[in-house]
C-alpha cells in the first residue's frame, strides 16, 4: 500500500500501521480522534490484543523528533503530569483516552499514538481540522450497525 494519490483537503489524517501509510478521511480501523465538548480530545484505540501478551496500553503524542507519553497503565513508564486524562476499556476490544482541554497542550500539528500488548498505531492530527465526536460517528463504526442496516433493508425490499 502506498499513499493515496486522490486525496485532497478533505484527507485529515495520515495513519501509519505496522510500516504502511494511508491518508484517510476522518478515521482509521486502528485509530481515530474526535473532539468532544469544544476541549476535550477522544482518541479511540481499537488495536485487538494478541492473548499471549499482557494487555498494557500506552497513549503519546510526538512532534519533530519529542514523544511524551500522556497516559499509560504500564509501570515502567510515567506519564506526562501536564495532562488530565480518563481512559476506558471497549468492547469488544481497545481503549478509549480522553485528554480534557486539549487544545492548550499538544502542538497545533502532532502525532498520536497507541500502544497495545506491542502493536502501535499512529494518527497525525491537526488541531482546527479535527472531527467533532457524534453518536452517529460511533454507530456508523460499529459493524453490528452495519448488520442492522443491512436486515433493515432486506426487511423492506421484501415485504
Amino acid at each position: 500500500m502506498g499513499v493515496s494519490s486522490s486525496c485532497s483537503s478533505h484527507c485529515l489524517y495520515m495513519v501509519c500501521w505496522e510500516s504502511q501509510v494511508l491518508l484517510i478521511p476522518a478515521k482509521s480501523n486502528k485509530i481515530s480522534v474526535c473532539i468532544e465538548d469544544e476541549k476535550d480530545l477522544r482518541v479511540d484505540c481499537l488495536i485487538k490484543p494478541e492473548p499471549s501478551k499482557s494487555n498494557t496500553f500506552q497513549f503519546s503524542w510526538s512532534s519533530g523528533s519529542k514523544e511524551s507519553v500522556i497516559t499509560t497503565n504500564d509501570s515502567r513508564l510515567s506519564p506526562d503530569t501536564d495532562f488530565k486524562t480518563t481512559v476506558k476499556e471497549l468492547t469488544p476490544h481497545g481503549y478509549r483516552m480522553t485528554l480534557t482541554n486539549f487544545t492548550d497542550k499538544l502542538p497545533r500539528n502532532s502525532s498520536l499514538l497507541c500502544k497495545l500488548s506491542g502493536k502501535t498505531a499512529k494518527v497525525v492530527v491537526v488541531n482546527d481540522k479535527l472531527p467533532k465526536c457524534s453518536a452517529g460517528n460511533v454507530f456508523l463504526r460499529s459493524p453490528i450497525s452495519w448488520i442492522f442496516c443491512l436486515l433493515l433493508f432486506f426487511y423492506q425490499t421484501q415485504s
